[in-house]
């Protein structure tokens, strides 16, 4: 059965941690959404330079994890950075964890997991400026691409994204990890 994919970002997501797990998802016959704060269309960057835009489908405010398969974070420097302060965003990462759902974040976006209190205890890896970040969350730092640890997929950046969302899907599996 094709699995549901919700995508939260907002401007600042690095273009091909979005468009390249969109794109395979969408392949693979995977429903794919997009979550932001409002329904605007945001920006992407490609490294440090600005990247194409996106509508969103729907706002995070109104989003609910029962009505999806897994969580699919976007990394970049600023729109992790972004997230991390919006209470709802933060609680709608608890809400797929809660319900033992997959959470996958890349690059930056670890840093929505260490606000959501998800990372102490579990193996993670993320982009090299935010490791000290994640050992000091608790978290136990894998020096791989792709992590998966007890429903929490990571990884390191956008050369990644492939791998990133392949695993994301396989711990939609009954026996994913």
């Amino acid at each position: 059965m094709a699995k549901r994919f919700l995508i939260m970002a907002t401007s600042g997501f690095e273009a091909d941690e979005l468009f390249v797990p969109r794109a395979l998802l969408l392949a693979r016959g995977c429903t794919v959404a997009l979550a932001s704060p409002t329904t605007s269309p945001i920006q992407a960057t490609v490294l440090d330079d600005p990247g194409p835009t996106i509508r969103p489908d729907l706002k995070i405010a109104e989003t609910r994890a029962a009505e999806w398969d897994a969580l699919l974070l976007p990394g970049g420097l600023i729109n992790p950075d972004a997230l991390r302060v919006r209470p709802e965003a933060i609680e709608l990462v608890k809400a797929f964890a809660d319900a033992g759902k997959p959470v996958g974040a890349i690059c930056h976006a670890p840093w929505l997991l260490i606000e959501a209190g998800l990372v102490a205890g579990r193996r993670v890896t993320g982009w090299h400026s935010i490791r000290t970040d994640l050992l000091n969350a608790g978290g136990i730092l894998a020096d791989e691409a792709v992590v998966v640890d007890r429903g929490i997929v990571t990884a390191v950046g956008p050369g990644d994204s492939s791998a990133f969302a392949i695993a994301l899907m396989d711990a939609c599996e009954p026996n994913g990890s």
